[in-house]
């Protein structure tokens, strides 16, 4: 067996196949809430920025840093100091081409050959992946009935083999917001134990709190323990232009300056240079664009209350994400892709989050909720709660 062919299909590219063959009457159009991803470009003032910078900057066009541009660098360490109230520096954030790769080369370098990783379930799919074709083992932490993993259930599951704990907050696919307690007793968990935390929090700058979402960058040795991820994609729509961030020790850098060396060289130079200019420029407007985000997830709260009387439940509600729970005699797999013909809606069944016949993953959906505005989240409900039983 491959390395590829140890894990499962990527579950975004199979339930496109889902959508071959059928046609959606014209008072119907496909509703895609599968896809945690903006679907417009940049604003334009960004895009106007870009475009000279292609136009008139020589250096945008060739290599660059193996672990990103010094001023970006810069600019992270900055900011994350400033957010968390802690002290970053430029050395300790190297710049990848995607949150997804700034994960995969964390794992590169933590990790041999059978080692574990423990992963909250239900888990982003692109985690599990990632970890099965790299000879890892995921190591399932069951949420409770919050969403919210227990640290003391994780102790359990430490072995000598385990090397990591994982965390996505707020949280793919649930949405939830972990509580800056519970990151702690992770991370003293961790610390206590030798390994690595990996905090994930791609999706931070739509966090409904406000200040710092947890106090982890406040302790002057945080390096020894704490894998910070990021991502610019959300925060100014650089999707495809794939920039990402890791903060760790200076150390371990020099580790993942070896993976990034081998598989991309350098990261984009556009997509760098966007984040910089947005991080530097955007700050009134990626404030308003988190205010529209979570003024939809309002919307989904206030308006749930239709489906809830056909016996669904919110489970989790979070930055890009509502993660219900259905009242049907069906697994949620069979559920999703049937929604396809008979609603017009893809969404992702949660059996694509979970371990294989779990019985988590069999009644929720993961809904994406982000590109729908309030009058397409009220056609959304509409649609739901016609649903045949």
């Amino acid at each position: 067996m491959t390395r590829t062919q140890s894990t499962f299909a990527s579950p975004i590219v199979e339930t496109f196949g889902w959508l071959k063959g059928i046609e959606h009457p014209a008072d119907r159009p496909l509703m895609l809430v599968s896809q945690a991803a903006p679907v417009a470009p940049p604003p334009q003032e960004l895009r106007r920025a870009l475009a000279e910078m292609v136009m008139h900057d020589d250096a945008i066009h060739l290599y660059g840093p193996v672990l990103g541009l010094p001023d970006l660098r810069a600019a992270l360490a900055a900011q994350c100091s400033s957010k968390y109230h802690g002290q970053v520096a430029p050395e300790q954030i190297a710049i990848t081409s995607g949150c997804n790769q700034a994960f995969a080369a964390t794992i590169a370098t933590l990790t041999g050959q059978g080692d574990e990783v423990i992963l909250p379930t239900p888990w982003y799919f692109n985690h599990k992946m990632w970890l099965d074709m790299s000879g890892v083992t995921a190591v399932p932490l069951p949420v409770q009935r919050d969403m919210l993993p227990d640290p003391e259930q994780a102790a359990a599951l430490i072995t000598e083999r385990t090397r990591a704990i994982v965390l996505v907050t707020p949280n793919n696919p649930t949405g939830a917001e972990y509580p800056a307690g519970l990151l702690r007793a992770f991370y003293d968990l961790a610390g206590s134990r030798g390994l690595k935390l990996i905090v994930d929090e791609t999706y931070r700058d739509f966090d409904s709190r406000d200040g710092a979402p947890h106090d982890l960058f406040g302790d002057p040795d945080w390096d020894r323990t704490l894998v910070h991820l990021y991502s610019f994609s959300k925060a100014y729509r650089l999707t495809g232009h794939r920039v990402g961030a890791l903060a760790t020790s200076r150390q371990l850098l020099g580790e993942v300056e070896k993976f990034l060396d081998t598989v991309t060289i350098c990261p984009t130079q556009t997509g760098q240079r966007a984040a910089l200019w947005g991080m530097r420029n955007l700050s009134d407007w990626l404030a308003g664009e988190r205010a529209e985000i979570l003024a939809r997830r309002a919307a989904i709260r206030d308006g749930f209350s239709v489906l809830s009387e056909r016996g669904w439940k919110l489970r989790g509600l979070g930055a890009y994400f509502a993660y219900l729970e259905h009242p049907f005699d069906k697994e949620s797999d069979a559920l999703a892709k049937s929604m396809v013909e008979t609603a017009s809606i893809l969404a992702l069944p949660a059996t694509m989050f979970t371990p294989p016949g779990d019985s988590h993953g069999a009644r929720h959906l993961r809904v994406a909720f982000a590109n729908l505005d309030r009058a397409g989240i009220a056609t959304f409900f509409d649609r739901m709660a016609a649903l045949p039983a």
